[in-house]
């Protein structure tokens, strides 16, 4: 299926947005320290792009994966696709953007927040998706899902998540979390640890010296 690639195995995704090209790499290595192997540096703008790039760089010479997110168009996958990334990532679901994606063989992650969105992604291809906003749809949200009609269905919870409510959304049936801002708090820093310590963390290589 779509995705099963380079999302299974991963229990947190690193979200970089906003953020110059310097401050995204700094950052992409906290992520990778911790034991997070996906990076995802949203484009919704096209300033975000020399970001994205330092990304690509940086999470590839430690066996990592770095995609973009607030993937909207067939011309934003087409640049994803020219510079590497390893996947993209949009806060809809866009048949169209799904299709290109296929086509040029970078698993796509749609963004899902009704029954009937998850049924469409499914039947596109889809067993990963994105649940968003993941806090407005609430932890009883996922486990109606995955304990209902949806199973086999992974979801990945993103927006509104930190290393402070991560685990409610884990344990309530979501397969994976998306952080951002809880990357640059000292103090939810050991808490993303602990966590990742606990669900078996991706192993980066260490940083070139």
């Amino acid at each position: 299926m779509i995705g099963d690639e380079i999302f299974d195995g991963h229990t947190v995704m690193a979200v970089l947005r906003n953020h110059s090209a310097g401050e995204t790499v700094r950052l992409t290595h906290t992520a990778l320290d911790l034991g997070i192997g996906l990076i995802e540096v949203p484009i919704q703008t096209p300033d975000a792009v020399p970001a994205l790039e330092a990304a690509i760089t940086a999470a590839r010479e430690r066996d990592a994966g770095c995609g973009a997110g607030t993937v909207t168009t067939v011309e934003q996958v087409e640049l994803c696709a020219r510079l590497g990334a390893s996947f993209t990532v949009a806060p809809g679901l866009d048949e169209d953007v799904l299709r290109r994606s296929r086509e040029l063989e970078v698993p796509h992650l749609p963004g899902i927040a009704t029954p009937t969105e998850i049924q469409m992604a499914v039947a596109a291809g889809c067993r990963w998706v994105k649940a968003f906003p993941a806090s407005v749809l609430s932890p009883e949200w996922f486990l109606a899902m995955t304990g209902g009609p949806f199973p086999l269905v992974r979801f990945f919870a993103s927006g509104g998540i930190s290393a402070r409510n991560a685990e409610e959304f884990l344990v309530a049936g979501a397969a994976g979390v998306a952080v951002g801002s809880a990357l640059e708090d000292p103090d939810q820093l050991p808490r993303l640890a602990d966590l990742l310590r606990s669900r078996a963390p991706f192993s980066p290589t260490e940083p070139a010296n």
